[in-house]
């Protein structure tokens, strides 16, 4: 049987499983990360349901979703530390029940607060579930696919967004609202209680489970989350640019129906390929920075400034265009290009950050995703939209990605110099583990 030989950054700490196994692992782990996301975004699907039923306006529609996200942006970085100590797996299945339990909530919500208590929860239970899921998909394989798969994992987020709008606009149409989110509570329940039933931890991290670092170790591998220009960049470029693809998530339903007359199911059908072709680009960026940077790791971020100005001046021709065919297609292009960044990121954190804390590190991106995108996008976004309409909204958007360019071109000056500093810093934790280890 073919096998994986997946290496921890530099030190030899490496593991072998089976590459059936390990597909295993990256199939069950991107259901579950699918279900997170379908039940984040059916919200958006039935936000002109909402909006009609309780008499909301945008801004507190926008609430809605950004609550989610502002818990996952605060719980994200405590929440992975805890998994990164207490066991990855079960963490992931108790996330996962969680989010689907409190997407149950939401079906039996009676008015607005409730509504938001219930998507505080969900926010809670989805906090850490991407740093963590993603630690575990590049423990089990090899370091030169990790932009491939870090795109391809986090493009489960897109593809979950988009059976999150698409399936749940059909759900509504035919059961309501409440229906909608009764579909996305009971997938991530099945998949939560199947989870941990065939990802065994000892079977993909025995190391894990027979040392644990020092305390010294421990703290010289945090260090790593922090202590470099590129790693920072990597955190801030990468939140900047899902200001704009988190906030396109969120509204391009609500668009859809106001500027195309589009009936809830029609919206959403069509908002699912735009974000479809977003998880698209986050695959296809993600193998193409691999392919081109095997030789030249700093031209990952050449390739990640490339995307965001590229998607910025495309999503600005769309939103400057009159409503039609043509404006759609810019769009779906514009959105597989916003989203390319999030492979090149993420290998980014994982090649500038010490094996052992991957989880933490993620969490570290997740945070500034968060807190930088995917909370203030469709919050401020709202907001925008009750002053000077959607459509003036959604122009401005785009602006973002400017200043995204422009940290990761900050970055790219140190980024071969801070991967030499930690993989010296990696000799010197791996020649002190041995010799720890003979005075226990």
């Amino acid at each position: 049987m073919s096998h994986y030989h997946s290496s921890s950054d530099e030190v030899d700490n490496s593991i072998s499983i089976s590459r059936t196994y390990a597909w295993v692992i990256f199939a069950l782990t991107f259901g579950l990360l699918i279900s997170d996301y379908m039940s984040r975004q059916v919200l958006n699907a039935v936000f002109p349901l909402l909006k009609s039923e309780w008499s909301l306006s945008d801004y507190q529609l926008g609430l809605l979703s950004s609550i989610v996200a502002l818990m996952v942006g605060l719980l994200t970085f405590p929440l992975s530390l805890l998994a990164d100590r207490w066991g990855r797996i079960k963490c992931l299945a108790l996330m996962a029940t969680l989010w689907s339990l409190a997407t149950l909530g939401c079906a039996l919500a009676q008015d607005y607060e409730q509504m938001f208590i219930a998507r505080f929860l969900v926010g809670v239970g989805e906090a850490a579930y991407g740093s963590v899921g993603i630690a575990v998909v590049v423990s089990v394989f090899p370091k030169h696919l990790r932009a491939t798969l870090a795109g391809a994992f986090m493009a489960g987020g897109m593809f979950g967004s988009v059976l999150g709008v698409g399936l749940g606009g059909i759900l509504a149409t035919h059961f309501g609202w409440r229906g909608a989110f009764t579909g996305m509570a009971l997938f991530g329940l099945t998949l939560a209680i199947l989870y941990p039933i065939i990802v065994r931890e000892k079977r993909i991290s025995p190391q894990r489970n027979t040392a644990q670092p020092s305390t010294d170790i421990r703290g010289r591998s945090l260090r790593t989350l922090f202590n470099s220009r590129s790693v920072l960049c990597a955190y801030v470029g990468s939140g900047l640019q899902l200001f704009v693809g988190g906030t396109m998530i969120v509204w391009m339903p609500s668009y859809l129906n106001r500027y195309y007359a589009m009936s809830t199911d029609k919206a959403g059908a069509v908002a699912a390929v735009v974000l479809l072709c977003s998880g698209i680009g986050m695959i296809l960026c993600g193998i193409l920075s691999d392919r081109l940077c095997l030789k030249s790791p700093s031209r990952k971020i050449s390739l990640a400034i490339v995307y965001c100005l590229s998607s910025c001046i495309i999503l600005s021709i769309a939103f400057s265009l009159s409503h039609g065919t043509a404006q759609l297609i810019l769009i779906c292009i514009g959105m597989l290009l916003a989203a390319g960044t999030s492979g090149p990121a993420s290998a980014m954190v994982a090649n500038l950050t010490h094996h052992s804390i991957h989880a933490t590190a993620f969490a570290t991106l997740t945070l500034a995703n968060n807190i930088l995108g995917l909370a203030p996008g469709p919050f401020i976004t709202g907001k925008v939209s009750d002053l000077i309409g959607l459509q003036a909204a959604f122009q401005l958007v785009p602006l973002i990605s400017i200043a995204a360019a422009a940290v990761f071109f900050y970055a790219r000056h140190s980024y071969l110099n801070d991967i030499a500093q930690l993989s010296g810093s990696n000799d010197h934790t791996s020649a002190v583990a041995p010799a720890q280890e003979k005075h226990v």
